[in-house]
């Protein structure tokens, strides 16, 4: 259908990830919205208040998503306490290629985003029902002046243990509280797809209903709270066994391990699609937890022979050790997987650390989830004993029992310095070697742009030249993340030393023999790793109630959440929600609106160009002829390609410019250090892509304009790098050429 003549040509704008309002977008103080909420908006120049800064004859309406990761202070703190589970969500995400056969690759991170809730629910357990039920309260100086845990004294065992698993079953509400609590922005506009969501082995970012998660994380959530149920479940039990001689304790421990096997199992299969079966199964799933969690409760509070002995609680040292093992094991087979995919991928553009991008944050989720668990359990037992942390070197006093965190949390807080320090030198030693690299590309780039430099403006020529050199740095990260993967590997090595219980310390100790000092230099290097870990998540802590408190540290928080949070939830259910899920379908309804009665030209910046991209993939047919795209600072080329190969890679790309009969523009500056070209070639390489109508995407920008002094100014033009490109005349220029090119095809269709 062709567009019709005299139909208003609107100009969309989507932001990036600063979440910029709606009067800097429009460049207007005066703004009112015309669809959308308070928590994702369009919004035009109210109506008698003069016009936006854009081409003359064109509307200009801009799209403000950003709320939907910042606009609540709750829901932002609260975000920094799902890190772990949306870095375990993002992982799978950077698999080199789409098809996943026999969906092994989505099997293998669901389980391990379950060890991440299984980590969460022991450090709980590990807090409440070992350190103050088992170790403290039975000891006096541990108790003394402590009012909140004296009165747990006078209650048996048994019973002081199932009412202190109330706690960890609360944490678990909390968890689930928090995430429904940030998705209820959504709320406002329905996802819900025309037809059924393919498989995800085959799944792409034009399938119909790509970003509609809600039925895959309902279905998630389910298994999670199973999982986190069960393992609390096994922990108290094996805690209050009596031997054997009451037969109702093994057979309820039995089953709250079949509990966590069953969900296990639930995980390596998709989420069910025939309705029926999506609501049988998760209640007989939600009736099965309970039932098993209330005998269990039940069980304990009524056993009143359980003798207290000094160490762990029973079982949870082998937990802790049997879990860091089993993610240990799925991290492997994840890399092995990874690199099986990676040799058959199409996507044209050679991804990021050679496809290994899936193992590599599937082990930092596991990382930051050591960290955090970590340190909880550390300041707990610190703030028990008094501020002295023992250890097989250094034990407590008797009377005060041993307080004693489990031995995979000492590796942990090792592992944790170590790998800080080795991270932080391939940090400084990338940085100095690509020096000279990045100095000969800047050298390059300021003389082709500025051939002809007067004597005074050297020194402003010379912080041009710096200034591409530090926006190139964005290419140079991988040997930094590529040490962090070794190291996380070679810390797989201590799974075996944990499995047979053998700690830094002891491991110090057996080495040296008689000489006592090497031990103790591991335990003070232990408790050196113990602090940094803790001063990172206490920092975490601090900036989560900063941005409940600051709105502009509440941005800067967002900013990490815009790139983490834009997959939809298909791992773990826990974290944050996807904000795509409603900013690209409602993109795409407003787009087809809009389309119906003329021209429409989306306008991305940096990020806001992915979103602006995964709309083009939802579009109908209907309404393309009537769309172009204009891309600027984008890394969709430089960063998401490499980053996201199965999903966003060339292929993909090269898709979106045919469906809009490549009318396409993309505005790029070498000073930008995150937005790059998207098919051009680069500085003298191999270009991206040979199609002709491709090639004529990319439009590269001289940053700056000048290096001298216009006559009716008084200041050189700035470098403006990543913002603001609205404002240069190419850009006009360019909204003006695509909207001649929609009518053109309107008048030739």
């Amino acid at each position: 259908m062709a567009t019709a003549p005299g139909g208003e040509a609107v100009e969309l704008r989507v932001h990036g990830v600063y979440g910029a309002s709606a009067e800097t977008i429009l460049d207007h103080p005066i703004v009112v919205r015309v669809a959308g909420d308070r928590h994702a908006g369009f919004y035009r120049i109210r109506p008698g208040t003069g016009t936006a800064g854009g081409a003359a004859g064109i509307a200009v309406e801009a799209y403000r998503w950003g709320a939907l990761t910042a606009g609540a202070a709750v829901r932002t703190a609260s975000m920094l306490l799902l890190l772990p589970f949306m870095l375990g969500n993002l992982a799978i995400w950077l698999r080199p290629t789409s098809t996943d056969r026999l969906g092994l690759l989505g099997a293998l991170c669901r389980l391990l985003a379950g060890t991440l809730t299984v980590a969460f629910t022991l450090a709980v357990v590990g807090v409440t029902l070992n350190l103050v039920g088992w170790q403290c309260v039975p000891y006096v100086e541990c108790r003394a002046d402590r009012p909140y845990l004296s009165w747990l004294s006078a209650m048996p065992m048994g019973p002081r243990l199932a009412l202190l698993s109330l706690i960890p079953l609360l944490a678990l509400r909390v968890i689930w509280a928090i995430g429904a609590r940030s998705a209820r922005a959504f709320e406002g506009f329905d996802p819900t797809p025309a037809e059924p969501k393919s498989s995800e082995r085959t799944e792409s970012l034009s399938t119909p209903g790509f970003w509609y998660d809600e039925r895959v994380t309902f279905w998630l959530r389910q298994i999670h709270v199973g999982i986190g149920a069960g393992t609390l479940d096994a922990s108290l039990l094996a805690a209050v066994s009596d031997g054997g001689r009451n037969p109702l304790g093994p057979l309820l421990f039995d089953a709250a391990a079949a509990l966590v096997v069953f969900c296990a199992v639930l995980l390596c299969l998709p989420a069910p699609t025939s309705q029926a079966w999506a609501r049988r199964l998760p209640r007989l799933l939600w009736g099965i937890t309970t039932v098993v969690t209330a005998l269990s409760l039940s069980y304990a509070a009524l056993t009143r022979s359980v003798r207290p002995t000094a160490g762990q609680l029973p079982g949870y040292e082998g937990a802790a050790a049997g879990l860091t093992a089993a993610q240990g094991v799925l991290l492997v087979t994840i890399a092995i997987v990874t690199l099986a995919r990676a040799r058959a991928n199409p996507t044209g553009v050679a991804p990021f650390l050679r496809g290994l991008g899936t193992p590599l944050v599937a082990a930092l989720s596991v990382s930051v989830a050591a960290a955090f668990t970590a340190t909880l359990v550390f300041r707990v037992a610190d703030h028990l004993d008094r501020g002295n942390i023992p250890d097989p070197i250094r034990p407590n006093p008797p009377a005060i029992g041993p307080l004693e965190p489990p031995l995979a949390h000492w590796w942990a807080a090792l592992a944790g310095l170590t790998a800080l320090l080795i991270v932080a030198v391939a940090a400084v030693a990338t940085l100095l070697l690509s020096r000279r690299r990045r100095r000969a590309l800047a050298e390059r780039v300021v003389a082709h742009d500025f051939p002809h430099v007067p004597p005074h403006a050297a020194r402003r020529l010379q912080a041009v030249r710096e200034t591409v050199a530090k926006s190139h740095v964005t290419e140079e990260l991988g040997p930094m993340l590529v040490a962090f993967f070794l190291i996380s590997s070679l810390g797989l090595a201590t799974i075996a030393l944990d499995l047979i219980g053998i700690g830094p310390t002891q491991l110090a100790a057996q080495l040296s023999g008689t000489h006592g000092a090497t031990a103790v230099l591991a335990a003070y290097l232990t408790d050196a790793g113990i602090w940094v870990i803790s001063l990172l998540v206490i920092g975490l802590v601090i900036l989560g109630y900063r941005s409940y408190r600051s709105a502009e540290t509440r941005r800067l928080v967002a900013v990490l959440w815009d790139l983490g949070t834009f997959w939809p939830r298909t791992v773990h259910p826990f974290a944050p929600p996807c904000y795509a899920a409603r900013a690209v379908p409602e993109l795409a309804k407003r787009v087809t609106a809009l389309a119906a009665q003329g021209p429409v030209v989306i306008s991305g910046h940096s990020h806001g160009s992915v979103l602006a991209a995964a709309t083009v993939l939802q579009l109908p047919p209907t309404a393309l002829p009537r769309v172009a795209l204009l891309t600027h600072g984008s890394p969709l080329s430089r960063i998401y390609a490499r980053l996201y190969p199965a999903y966003l890679g060339q292929h993909v790309l090269r898709e979106v410019g045919e469906r809009l009969d490549w009318r396409w523009h993309n505005l790029w500056r070498d000073t930008d250090p995150i937005g790059g070209p998207i098919f051009d070639h680069h500085h003298g390489a191999q270009p991206l892509c040979d199609n002709f109508s491709a090639s004529s995407v990319d439009i590269r920008l001289r940053d700056p304009r000048a290096l001298t002094i216009d006559p009716a100014d008084t200041v050189p033009p700035p470098v403006e790098r990543h913002w603001p490109y609205h404002t240069d005349p190419h850009y006009q220029a360019a909204v003006r050429d695509l909207v001649d090119r929609i009518n053109l095809g309107a008048e030739n269709p």
